[in-house]
């Protein structure tokens, strides 16, 4: 009889624990017009963010085309980013 009052008391306190937790997350999931206001903010609908994006894809790909085309290592050269050094130190 201990064993199962033990168990009946183990389900009340995991199904207790389960209600609160799927209320709270209720609670802070957002609305369907608190969705919409995030999904305007996101940074890729701006034109400008969208824009520097295809502008450092495009560094990026031609940087690897000419590590490609030579035997030099170009991730250590003195000057490839406008900075002095050795990378991004």
């Amino acid at each position: 009889m201990g064993a199962l009052r033990k168990v009946l008391v183990t389900v009340a306190a995991m199904g207790a624990g389960a209600v609160v937790g799927s209320a709270l997350f209720a609670l802070v999931t957002p609305g369907e017009l608190q969705k919409q206001a995030l999904l305007k903010e996101i940074p890729e609908q701006h034109r400008q963010h969208r824009d520097e994006k295809a502008h450092t894809q495009r560094l990026v790909m031609s940087t690897l085309q000419e590590a490609t085309a030579t035997q030099e290592n170009v991730a250590w050269r003195k000057n490839w980013m406008g900075g002095g050094g050795r990378g991004a130190v």
